[in-house]
């Protein structure tokens, strides 16, 4: 089993930044990659960007240089750095790992881009 827990999201005004952590608990020997997913009211959820054990990242086409995921494997956590922010970044930013038991979803942390 493997816990996942999200921080740093909160409302931030257009062209701000923000920091989002997730931290991993529990059988980490497992995970294979880990990664961040969004989700709007009404919408699917969507990937945003992924990184593995051995730290090779993936990006949606839409970030555009925005967004840098970061892996701390001493700390078990994954990071997402989010530059420029727009309100079309609103959203539940969720993290994901991807072990060899399943795959796995924290409860997201909520960012609202509002002047």
């Amino acid at each position: 089993q493997l816990q996942l827990v999200e921080s740093g999201g909160g409302l931030v005004q257009p062209g701000g930044s923000l920091r989002l952590s997730c931290a991993a608990s529990g059988s980490i020997f497992s995970i294979n990659a880990m990664g961040w997913f969004r989700q709007t009211l009404g919408k699917r959820r969507e990937l945003v960007a992924t990184i593995t054990s051995g730290g090779s990242t993936n990006y949606a086409n839409y970030v555009q240089g925005r967004f840098t995921i970061s892996r701390d494997n001493a700390k078990n956590t994954v990071n997402l750095q989010i530059n420029s922010l727009e309100p079309e970044d609103t959203a539940v930013y969720y993290c994901n790992a991807a072990s060899t038991c399943g795959g796995y979803w924290g409860k997201g942390t909520l960012v609202t881009v509002s002047s």
